[in-house]
């Protein structure tokens, strides 16, 4: 069983992947696209979750989306079809960094996906580059709410607190124009629901010659979560605007 299959198992409880409830996903996609008519890219868009709510939210928005993954994509075309939005998204299988459009657009998603690029601050930089003036861009990453253990570091990466984190994020020319810290209840139900789902997998197939990588995967993430990062990783997700266009 390979990263992409795990992750897919461990989502199929919580479709967004990073910890935000549904209220929270509205709430930041309402200010990302206030008019309902906008150009929306999402870079790592997976699955399409970002857009497909999008979509939804704003009947005559456009979406597009850019991931790696063949089966994310499908999974996202389906969904847009069952949903009725098929016809206003465009997806794109290759690397989100060698993307390029001919037409800007109004919100440049990119939650959860910073690894890709190799940090926070490349990440904006490679959405600046398809972001209309006046646009903005939702990005979603993790901070230290506590000083972590090198074991922490070690496994989830080099972050800084937020403050910092919203400090190198306006020194980088952008300007918060709204924003939402994931709560505990966000994070303990994100970890309980992948963890949870991948467990429950492995007990419902235990015939499955994956059943027990499944099970040991399950268990050991939880460990890690409870025991190194539970009490002192957080998300922050940012709405930005270019300080000057």
């Amino acid at each position: 069983m390979n990263r992409e299959q795990i992750s897919a198992i461990a989502h199929a409880e919580h479709p967004i992947k990073s910890p935000l409830d549904d209220d929270s996903v509205r709430r930041l996609l309402e200010r990302g696209v206030p008019r309902g008519d906008e150009r929306v890219l999402d870079l790592g868009c997976g699955g399409g979750e970002w857009l497909l709510r999008a979509l939804v939210m704003g009947p005559k928005l456009h979406a597009e989306g850019v991931d790696i993954s063949v089966d994310d994509l499908a999974q996202a075309r389906e969904a847009a079809s069952r949903l009725g939005v098929g016809e206003r998204l465009v997806l794109h299988h290759q690397e989100a960094e060698g993307f390029v459009s001919s037409q800007p657009f109004d919100l440049v998603l990119s939650v959860g996906a910073a690894h890709a690029f190799g940090g926070l601050l490349p990440t904006l930089a490679a959405a600046r580059k398809h972001l209309a003036p006046g646009g903005r861009v939702l990005i979603g990453d993790g901070f230290w709410d506590r000083d972590p253990s090198e074991e922490a570091v070690e496994m989830l990466g080099d972050f800084a607190d937020l403050a910092t984190t919203v400090d190198r994020v306006v020194a980088d020319g952008w300007t918060p124009v709204d924003g939402h810290v994931s709560t505990r209840r966000e994070l303990d139900d994100y970890e309980w629901a992948c963890w949870g789902s991948l467990a429950s997998w492995a007990l419902d197939h235990p015939a499955d010659p994956d059943s027990a990588q499944a099970l040991e995967t399950a268990t050991t993430r939880r460990s890690e979560w409870l025991r190194v990062y539970r009490d002192t990783w957080g998300f922050v997700s940012l709405v930005l605007r270019r300080t000057s266009d």
